[in-house]
């Protein structure tokens, strides 16, 4: 006679308090993570163009936000990989809490920059401890929850990046868009500014000097977490034997971690060269239509061209922060959509596979990116289009949270997935630097540089074929 088959265990079942918390605190430095970088997304059009010559035309302005976001990925790269070592020698705890020092003062820092390079530079700063902390946190939420919940718990991880958007969205909503900030930045009591920076460009400094935010986390940090007992069991094999040595750089390239080490950097190297060649123009998408309809509903009442730009002259303040509100509320929808796809592929990645789940977000990527930046779409439309885009175009990096730790033995874990993610970044930023040559030397579109370069995509999925399969396997020691 057959047993009754006992119902599938739940994924969470079992999970501690002290896990949750773990997971709590891990999600809230990627969170604020996420926001130092997006604040700049979010601020770009007034940033830049307060900073830049006064020679500089809309052209050349891409560019040096295009080196910005560039700036940013490398910085990310360098501190993914010293942090990462870092960690495996000294400790997920205290690394943690370096990187969130780190980045936490320079972008409030950032919010005192007076030429375009100065912001520039700031970026790549502020990127050391962003792209640090991710390996940290990540590899920390791997080693602590059990097997059966590893890939939920990781897309949840990395899906708590969308509050860190969402602030960045609120930030450049309420602060930086808001037409009575600038009112008060501008009114003669505020003149006193003028000896140190131009007054009007106090609503994008102060929305970079919320970054001081997170330096309060650490507090938290130093006194609830400790260090997960692989991580100690890895630093005692090490003492032992000189071959197991932690955080070694070289043994990534050794052995079978070669051949994943180098094929983790492909796959990051794709996602991240289309989150910011592609990924982030979906709210210029929308912000563009909503232009387009502005001026279609001006023509239409006044028949005129000249009465068009009569308009556009008499009301600039309340045209730009209409255009800006619909900048971020663009940027909210892709932002919600990439959220859920991050959710998502934590499950999908269970029944389908980390190989099966990376093939259905690359190809959905590439059909979404090509249809919304090529399909003539009203605004109406992008109110469904956009969530869409986001949840293909962004899902697949939860991916690099469940995937990357599990390719390495403890002694490496932080440097491998920091190695990974992070030299993706290095190879990631000359993309960026194109798009801006595409805009500014070749004369594309924004819309039509981002459909190039969503082609990306293609490469991304014929790496996939050779990537091991690690679902259903236990972290190696």
């Amino acid at each position: 006679m057959r047993k009754a088959k006992h119902p599938t265990e739940k994924w969470y079942s079992g999970i501690t308090r002290y896990q949750w918390l773990v997971l709590v605190i891990a999600s809230l430095g990627w969170i604020f993570d996420v926001f130092e970088g997006q604040i700049f997304v979010a601020s770009m059009r007034e940033a830049m163009p307060s900073l830049a010559p006064e020679s500089a035309d809309d052209g050349r302005i891409a560019l040096y936000n295009n080196i910005a976001l560039g700036c940013f990925l490398l910085g990310g790269s360098l501190g993914g990989i010293l942090f990462g070592v870092l960690s495996d020698r000294i400790g997920r705890k205290q690394t943690m809490m370096i990187t969130i020092i780190f980045y936490t003062f320079f972008t409030c820092i950032s919010a005192f920059s007076q030429q375009w390079w100065h912001l520039a530079g700031l970026r790549f700063l502020v990127a050391l401890g962003v792209g640090g902390e991710w390996a940290v946190a990540s590899s920390l939420v791997a080693e602590v929850f059990p097997k059966k919940a590893r890939a939920h718990v990781g897309g949840i991880f990395h899906a708590s990046s969308v509050l860190g958007s969402y602030l960045a969205v609120a930030a450049g909503a309420f602060l930086i868009g808001n037409t009575a900030v600038h009112a008060w930045a501008n009114s003669p009591e505020m003149n006193w500014v003028s000896a140190f920076m131009d007054p009007s460009s106090l609503p994008w400094r102060l929305g970079f000097a919320l970054g001081v935010l997170p330096a309060f986390l650490i507090i938290w940090i130093r006194k609830s977490l400790r260090e997960p007992k692989s991580w100690i069991d890895a630093r005692q094999r090490a003492t032992e034997q000189p071959d197991e040595r932690m955080g070694a750089i070289g043994d990534l390239f050794k052995g079978v971690l070669l051949r994943r080490t180098l094929l983790g950097i492909a796959l990051a190297t794709i996602g991240l060269a289309t989150f910011w060649g592609t990924h982030i123009y979906g709210k210029d998408v929308f912000r563009i239509a909503v232009e387009k309809r502005i001026l279609a509903e001006a023509v239409a009442g006044e028949s005129t061209e000249q009465t068009v730009e009569s308009q556009i002259e008499v009301n600039p303040s309340q045209l730009a922060a209409s255009l800006k509100r619909s900048e971020m509320l663009g940027m909210f929808l892709v932002t919600t959509g990439g959220g859920i796809g991050l959710l998502c592929f934590g499950p999908l990645s269970q029944r389908m596979g980390r190989r099966g789940a990376f093939y259905f977000y690359q190809l959905g990527g590439l059909v979404s990116s090509l249809f919304l930046f090529l399909a003539p779409l009203d605004v109406g439309l992008l109110y469904y289009i956009l969530p869409l885009f986001g949840f293909l175009t962004l899902g697949m990096h939860a991916g690099y949270a469940i995937y990357f730790p599990e390719l390495y033995p403890t002694r490496l874990r932080a440097t491998g997935t920091g190695f990974c993610f992070n030299g993706g970044r290095v190879l990631a930023a000359p993309v960026l630097i194109i798009s801006g040559i595409m805009q500014d030397d070749w004369g594309l579109s924004l819309t039509n540089a981002a459909t190039v370069l969503s082609l990306l995509f293609l490469v991304g999925i014929a790496i996939l074929p050779f990537i091991p399969e690690t679902n259903g396997r236990e972290l190696p020691d």
